[in-house]
């Protein structure tokens, strides 16, 4: 399985537009009764079509005359006026009447249905729904019964994952041409459930190239390049890492033991605290240094900001380390000292030789763009790619379904990971992950989508062993990522 296409809802338009002499509502009704109908198996009772005043009820029509020629008994629910039906969807309802359907306006009584299929709104949903919407969905988010969503869940902001105050909690979601970002991230991944991706017969990506990428593991463990046995740890890079001020020492050796289980040649942590330790007794393969230069000469990658603090001290490194030459990450407290440096630090970060990554959580991204987190999360993509337009870097916004962007305009969203990752330290880890591969001499962009996926992918692969979700810490990552890595 490789990496699968995202495309925004303008995207999805021009592509619906450039077919449009395709019958792409009966395609999409006959896709979505299909996934309907492996649902129902083995389940009693009628299946109920909650039909939306747009094109998105004009799949339900569809997908409830499909499950009615297989034989299901279906009831359908239309509460709009027929009169302003779109025209494809106006005759999706004159063709299940034709059929023999029936039509109600108001919600049955009865709860013992084998399946719900949402219908209501589609992909071009910007606002909370109001009655009767509202109380159609929040009556079958209380039925016992699994519910299949049409496109995306209706009350489900379709670009960016935003659940308005009435949204499906699907159990499934038959998503028609291609992906959506919504649906891979913020509130989207607790409300689409399993996502079946319906082609439609089409060709989306000869219509529109696609920008946006998902990160699956496998797929991305194919960007790690096969080692020659005839090799050296000088093949294989030093990674640089500064941080760890006092009382935040984990922060460091956490990144550093990281690189090491993915494969850095040498890795050297350069300690802030005061009294740090002189060895790494888990790990004493790592060089722990008290200096206050930003990197050696030999260093390949420099991580800088896991545990840094906001000293005078961490800024002025900060300033340095803007100047040097090799591959950049900037994480945690980093990000916090740019943010609040003057515009001069961002425009010499921007204009930097070598690749910078930044791996802000959605707080950071908020102080980096003047915004609140709440703009960032209704917006987790746009402010991806803002970060990276505006700092010429490659940029992670790290939270459910992670979204990075690089500067020429393509991006993408993690689809590994679980709760488990929602504990201290793991953004440390991912930060010595990512400066691993840069050490190595990967590019910059396959460093940043291989690492994310792989931090993600050790997290599912933990959970799988009965390690977490709740509980799960930091320090297991990197003995289970390093295992991922290594399977062929």
């Amino acid at each position: 399985m490789g990496f699968a296409p995202i495309y925004t809802c303008e995207e999805i338009r021009g592509i619906e537009q450039a077919s449009r002499d395709s019958p792409l509502m009966e395609r999409a009704g006959t896709a979505a009764a299909a996934v309907a109908a492996s649902m129902i198996k083995g389940r009693k009772g009628p299946v109920l079509v909650l039909a939306g005043p747009g094109n998105n009820g004009g799949d339900g029509f569809v997908t409830a005359r499909k499950l009615k020629e297989a034989g299901h008994a279906v009831a359908v629910i239309f509460a709009s006026d027929p009169q302003a039906l779109p025209a494809d969807a106006a005759a999706a309802r004159q063709a299940w009447l034709a059929a023999g359907g029936r039509i109600a306006a108001d919600l049955p009584t009865r709860r013992d249905w084998a399946l719900v299929i949402d219908a209501i709104f589609g992909i071009g949903l910007t606002r909370a729904l109001e009655d009767p919407y509202a109380d159609w969905v929040d009556h079958i988010n209380r039925l016992p019964t699994p519910i299949l969503a049409l496109d995306v869940p209706s009350g489900l902001a379709a670009d960016s994952g935003v659940a308005f105050a009435h949204c499906v909690r699907a159990t499934q979601t038959a998503t028609f041409i291609g992906l959506k970002p919504g649906l891979l991230t913020a509130d989207g991944v607790d409300y689409c459930g399993q996502i079946t991706v319906c082609a439609l017969d089409l060709d989306a990506a000869a219509v529109v190239a696609p920008q946006g990428h998902t990160i699956d593991w496998p797929a991305a463990r194919a960007l790690f390049p096969p080692r020659r046995r005839n090799c050296h740890k000088g093949d294989f890079g030093t990674l640089g890492i500064i941080g760890g001020a006092d009382g935040m020492v984990g922060a460091a050796l956490l990144a550093g033991r990281a690189a090491l289980h993915l494969g850095a040649g040498k890795v050297w942590v350069s300690l802030l605290a005061h009294n740090g330790p002189a060895v790494d007794p888990v790990h004493p393969e790592l060089m722990l240094r008290d200096h206050d230069h930003p990197a050696a000469a030999d260093t390949s990658a420099l991580v800088l900001g896991t545990g840094l603090g906001s000293s005078e001290n961490a800024k002025n490194l900060l300033v340095q380390a803007i100047r040097v030459k090799c591959p950049l990450v900037l994480d945690a407290d980093a990000l916090n000292c740019l943010a609040r440096m003057r515009p001069m630090y961002t425009t010499r970060l921007a204009q930097r030789d070598a690749a910078t990554v930044l791996t802000p959580h959605p707080g950071e991204a908020a102080r980096l763009l003047r915004c609140t987190v709440a703009e960032i999360q209704q917006d987790r993509l746009g402010a991806a790619k803002r970060l990276a337009a505006k700092l010429n870097s490659c940029v992670v916004i790290k939270g459910a379904g992670s979204v990075y962007a690089v500067p020429d305009g393509i991006w993408g969203i993690n689809r590994t990971g679980n709760p488990g990752l929602a504990s201290g330290g793991t953004g440390d880890v991912l930060s010595g992950m990512i400066g691993a591969f840069l050490a190595q001499g990967m590019p910059v962009a396959e460093s940043l989508v291989l690492a994310v996926g792989l931090h993600g992918a050790a997290a599912d692969a933990l959970v799988a062993e009965g390690v977490g979700p709740v509980g799960m810490c930091a320090s297991e990552l990197p003995a289970m990522a390093r295992r991922l890595l290594n399977q062929a």
